[in-house]
């Protein structure tokens, strides 16, 4: 008896069969614990089990501006559905909210926004389709990556980067992501996140995945959380320039007469009632929309990651960046069921945890 459901034993006896060679071979270099798959071990695997990877996961899609393009085909079903909205029958006057900017989406980008926009003297509406911090930046365990050590540099991580992207990155996002990773570091510090530290006092690094130096900073293991909790409190800490408005999510943007974003359509999730929300300036920070299951594979995402901002913005006439792959975590946990698809970090490889399949 060991409380598995009989479908795992295989998976069970094959761990503990192989666990005292692994062991051995761990000692001369975790390079050395098992052969990586071959090319026919690979393909068997991905088409398997990789959503990009099945017959019918991409479609081209057929209107908007990123007509022609082939996308997941999910996405594109939803780029194409309609909106609840019916422009004929919806009044937007008068409004009932005025603000400097509008941010839609309230974890950590969007709190991010909005305590730079305060401290820029603009006046913020943070609109959020759960509680405030509810979202991805929350679940992060393992850390963040930034070159902070001597021997380590913005330039090192970008080269990193772009060979574990297998050169398919775009370079500019790369290049600002890492030169300004350690600034962000330091910046999140100053504002009270408590990175792990050594006795001297120096910030604690550990070894990620694709990584040629230890860069990984982090927080035990709620990272996420720990940056999180300073970011909220930063916001609420400025109840006078920030209003927070929890389960009203954005459902539509407006445009005005020179057909520019000029805020959005709410929806009041507790009475059904819907606000309109007049802003000089419109942020999205909605996340991504791995909630969507895509192909039925579990996820690691936050139940808000459904898509949307960019299903909001793509009927605003935005065209879509980026929009060419997923990113699937090889990692997560797949017993017991409540927690199917919790996220298992890179971390634990970094550590010399060991995947076997054979």
């Amino acid at each position: 008896m060991h409380g598995y459901p009989d479908y795992m034993d295989e998976s069970l006896e094959m761990v503990k069969k192989t666990r005292p060679k692994r062991v051995e071979l761990a000692k001369k270099g975790l390079k050395n614990v098992l052969k990586p798959m071959d090319a026919e071990e690979r393909k068997k695997v991905l088409s398997e089990n990789h959503p990009d990877y099945q017959p019918d996961a991409r479609k081209e899609i057929r209107i908007g501006p990123n007509r022609g393009e082939t996308l997941t085909a999910r996405v594109v079903d939803i780029l194409e559905s309609h909106s609840r909205i019916n422009p004929d029958e919806f009044v937007l006057e008068p409004t009932d909210y005025e603000t400097d900017v509008l941010v839609i989406g309230g974890g950590g980008a969007g709190c991010e926004a909005a305590i730079w926009a305060q401290r820029n003297g603009a006046k913020v509406i943070i609109s959020t389709k759960l509680r405030m911090g509810d979202a991805n930046s929350m679940m992060s365990q393992g850390g963040m990556q930034a070159a902070v050590n001597p021997h380590d540099s913005p330039v090192i991580h970008y080269l990193d980067i772009l060979g574990g992207g297998h050169f398919d990155n775009k370079p500019d996002v790369v290049k600002t992501l890492t030169s300004e990773a350690p600034m962000i570091a330091k910046y999140l510090e100053d504002l009270g996140v408590m990175w792990d530290k050594l006795p001297d006092g120096h910030l604690q690094t550990k070894a990620g995945g694709g990584t040629s130096r230890r860069r990984m900073l982090s927080a035990k293991d709620y990272t996420g959380a720990e940056i999180m909790r300073v970011l909220r409190d930063e916001v609420r800490n400025h109840p006078e320039d920030i209003t927070i408005l929890e389960y009203l999510p954005a459902v539509e943007l407006i445009k005005d007469e020179e057909g520019k974003v000029a805020g959005a359509i709410l929806f009041n999730m507790e009475t059904g009632e819907y606000a309109v929300v007049k802003a000089k300036v419109t942020i999205i920070t909605t996340g991504g929309y791995g909630r969507l299951h895509i192909k039925g594979f579990p996820t690691t995402n936050h139940y808000g990651a459904t898509m949307d901002g960019v299903v909001m913005a793509y009927r605003a006439g935005a065209k879509l960046l980026y929009m060419d792959s997923v990113q699937y975590h090889p990692t997560g946990a797949a017993f017991p069921p409540q927690i199917l698809g919790f996220l298992i970090t890179e971390k634990i490889r970094g550590f010399g945890g060991q995947p076997v399949n054979r």
